[in-house]
């Protein structure tokens, strides 16, 4: 039997009548709090539920389902959650120093003043998400940035090579150090691309010569 209890208090919030919680189904559940380090999350769907300050640093959860749950202030540094799926949760102030999510779904998540400083985002879906945040050397190579809210984020030594910031909104941003080789800027243009030639023209002066 697994039980998850809160990280401060040690109540039990949860009995699992299982070996392992991969691939378990939890929807709906109030979770605030619950310390699920040590745990193998992988393949968990924990949709729609209230995990707000929940540690899971140090965890493995590829491919965990967390859409539309409630996760303000949790912790996830040093965790492996590649490829999971945080679709449209809420993860202000949360804390993901050096985590590893590549290819994870952050697709309208509310992230802003959360800690994403060294993550591994590479190829990671964070379109129109709030990203108002740190991610100071994080890495987002091949990422989806379509359409999301950089403004004031702290980008710093980040890799963007060949992500796709289309519509993005960067005004204030900081970009020192970062890495933009291949990658498509807000207006479309992809960065290193050549810019089209001008052809020639008259000068004003020279309008009626011939």
């Amino acid at each position: 039997m697994i039980e998850i209890r809160h990280r401060e208090t040690g109540d039990v919030l949860l009995r699992v009548e299982d070996r392992t919680l991969r691939g378990h189904t939890f929807d709906g559940l109030r979770l605030a709090g619950a310390d699920l380090t040590g745990l193998d999350l992988t393949e968990v769907d924990f949709r729609n539920c209230d995990l707000q300050e929940a540690d899971l640093r140090g965890v493995k959860g590829v491919r965990a389902v967390f859409k539309s749950s409630l996760m303000r202030g949790s912790l996830f540094i040093e965790s492996d959650f590649s490829e999971a799926d945080f679709t449209d949760v809420l993860l202000e102030n949360s804390q993901f120093r050096d985590a590893k999510l590549t290819g994870a779904n952050f697709r309208y998540a509310r992230l802003s003043n959360a800690d994403m400083s060294g993550a591994d985002l590479r190829g990671a879906d964070l379109s129109l998400a709030d990203l108002r945040c740190n991610l100071n050397d994080a890495n987002l190579s091949g990422a989806d940035l379509r359409g999301a809210d950089l403004t004031g984020a702290n980008l710093t030594g980040a890799d963007l090579t060949r992500a796709n910031m289309f519509d993005a909104k960067l005004a204030d941003a900081q970009m020192a150090r970062v890495k933009m080789e291949g990658a498509i800027g807000p207006h479309g243009q992809r960065v290193g691309a050549p810019t089209a030639a001008r052809k020639p023209t008259r000068r004003w002066w020279q309008f009626w010569a011939s």
